[in-house]
């Protein structure tokens, strides 16, 4: 986890939608004796961190902005209050729903043009001063008014660290890429279900398998991970409610537990989060539960607690997971205006 390297307390950060009255980018600190957040500060001088990652030693953050215009930001973290590390940088691309660090870079994805942007990193972990590459998507799905055009949602290195994974919602389809001397390349694309919606991926961690949730229709799809070949099989798809909704179900984020037991979901138009048991090639849905407000846009896990931004209610909600069957039990929530993540190192 990050830790304030004068008091060794442990931290977590929270983005927020700035456009919905969220407060911007939210510092917290963790209870040391659970899993309750308590705030410390706020920065709002970039619109619309919706989504953030930290460096592999904690000391820097990075986030997006979510605007037509399409930004990322960089952040000292090793106080009180976030620093900005240099001016936020242009991605070329419009809406940044999701960012990651892969081989020196910082990856977003695009989803309001549908691409995937390289931005390389300095020495000290500060942004270069333009993007190196960018990869668009091509392509659209049946969904008449959601799927016209490509909308990448999310990118992250596979475990092996070999390759970029974008998760593509318009198309229906994962990209496998390269990316070589700052520039990106597409390797492989994977097509899903026509219609589902691919929103987010998780991998387990063997390396093995992946889990793509999907938004369009409120199931995950169960996949074969081949690092070596850079290869995504999809295998079965598996529903996340018990029953059918009755609209639009609006699935959004998913995670494995650390040991490989379990996926949880969150579905926003249901307000609920699901616990599916990880079976051999496949997921089994054994329960769900109330997400402890209202749309809940991501999910993160951490020190055997599970937290949920939940947008419309303006929270951070978290919850002690059973060991023994890896249901969520409402613990306690922190008010962050149009919350819209939480991040632990």
């Amino acid at each position: 986890m990050a830790r304030d390297g004068r008091t060794g307390r442990r931290r977590a950060y929270i983005g927020s939608f700035t456009a919905a009255g969220g407060p911007g980018l939210v510092t917290a600190e963790i209870a040391p004796d659970g899993g309750a957040l308590a705030l410390v500060s706020a920065v709002n001088d970039v619109p619309d961190p919706s989504y953030l990652a930290l460096s592999q030693d904690g000391h820097t953050l990075y986030a997006v902005s979510e605007t037509a215009e399409g930004a990322v930001a960089a952040y000292r973290v090793t106080g009180d209050r976030p620093v900005p590390a240099g001016a936020p940088v242009r991605v070329d691309g419009s809406g940044p729903t999701h960012l990651s660090l892969h081989a020196g870079h910082v990856l977003t994805a695009n989803y309001g043009c549908g691409s995937v942007t390289a931005v390389p990193l300095r020495p000290d972990g500060a942004l270069g001063a333009k993007p190196s590459g960018r990869l668009q998507h091509t392509g659209s799905g049946p969904h008449d008014r959601r799927q016209r055009g490509p909308h990448a949602h999310q990118v992250q290195p596979d475990p092996s660290g070999r390759w970029a994974v974008s998760v593509d919602l318009g198309t229906d389809s994962v990209r496998v890429c390269t990316l070589a001397g700052g520039s990106l390349a597409l390797h492989r694309e994977i097509a899903l279900r026509p219609g589902s919606g691919p929103r987010h991926l998780a991998f387990h961690p063997d390396g093995r398998h992946a889990y793509v949730v999907n938004e369009l229709t409120p199931t995950v799809t169960v996949c074969r991970w081949d690092a070596g070949a850079g290869a995504l099989r999809p295998l079965t798809e598996v529903p996340v409610l018990r029953d059918a909704p009755a609209g639009d179900a609006y699935p959004s984020g998913i995670v494995v537990s650390r040991d490989g037991r379990f996926v949880w979901t969150a579905t926003r138009g249901e307000d609920v989060l699901s616990v599916l048991a990880v079976e051999a090639d496949g997921l089994r849905l054994t329960g769900t539960v109330p997400c402890g407000g209202r749309w809940p846009r991501a999910l993160a896990e951490h020190g055997g607690f599970l937290y949920a931004a939940n947008e419309r209610s303006g929270d951070i909600a978290w919850f002690a997971v059973d060991e023994a069957t890896g249901m969520p039990r409402y613990d306690g929530s922190v008010r962050v205006a149009a919350a819209s993540c939480v991040v632990f190192a």
